[in-house]
């Protein structure tokens, strides 16, 4: 692997926060074993916003996944904020996800028996942060939730669920923020207003965004937009010189 791949260019310019290189994944199934990923190659700078798109099950979840550390490859190299994951034991993935990713799904992931303020304190209180439910409280009330620290998802519409997720998300102040489908469960005119919350919270940190949608408007907001088909990027600029 190059230098600049690993330190960026000097001068200021910026260095990359997620590096994939000819990287495949292959799933066994009772039919035999299944190609998900045929040497994917992707850059994305820090900073940037980056859409993933294509048809279901062209592989975009898998591949977010070994981006996350979920999912290991089975070969090629992933390279996450200048960290080998192929270094890392799941004990030490698991503490890297602590220390510097925000994940967001699609169906919001919240604890029902937890209050907003909880939910948003766990990514915290597993970070050793003393003030966890200060720091939740204060991140509920900036995605507008202020006066909901106290209730349950169950008693939250779904755009109330899906900013908790992203304060939740957003609370450590990772430096890579990684969402499936944030909209999926929204109607538009909610899903319009996370959208900018979530572009919004990303300019304010300088958090790294990428994310998979089948929402045209949510793709064209980002920087760039990557086409996945098949298991391969085909289209969108993968690869993104560091300059």
């Amino acid at each position: 692997m190059s230098s600049q791949l690993q330190s960026g260019v000097s001068g200021g310019a910026k260095t990359e926060m997620i590096a994939l290189r000819d990287v495949h994944l292959t799933l066994g199934s009772l039919a035999g074993d299944v190609n998900i990923l045929h040497g994917v190659d992707l850059s994305v700078m820090r900073g940037e916003t980056v859409s993933i798109v294509g048809p279901s099950g062209s592989g975009k979840t898998s591949m977010l996944m070994i981006v996350a550390g979920l999912e290991q490859a089975t070969s090629g190299q992933v390279v996450v904020g200048g960290q080998d994951f192929g270094a890392l034991d799941e004990d030490g993935l698991a503490r890297f996800r602590r220390d510097n990713l925000g994940i967001v799904f699609q169906s919001f992931h919240l604890v029902p028996t937890m209050t907003a303020v909880e939910n948003v304190a766990i990514p915290l209180e597993l970070a050793g942060r003393r003030d966890a439910a200060e720091r939740a409280a204060a991140v509920l009330d900036q995605v507008g939730l202020g006066q909901r620290l106290r209730h349950y998802p169950g008693q939250l519409s779904g755009g109330e669920q899906q900013r908790v997720a992203l304060a939740r998300a957003f609370a450590a102040e990772p430096k890579l923020i990684l969402a499936d489908e944030p909209t999926g469960n929204l109607d538009a005119d909610t899903g319009a207003q996370i959208v900018d919350l979530m572009f919004s919270l990303a300019r304010d940190h300088d958090t790294t965004l990428m994310l998979i949608t089948h929402d045209s408007t949510l793709a064209a907001a980002c920087d760039r937009r990557v086409e996945m088909r098949d298991g391969r990027l085909t289209g969108g600029a993968a690869l993104k010189a560091a300059e």
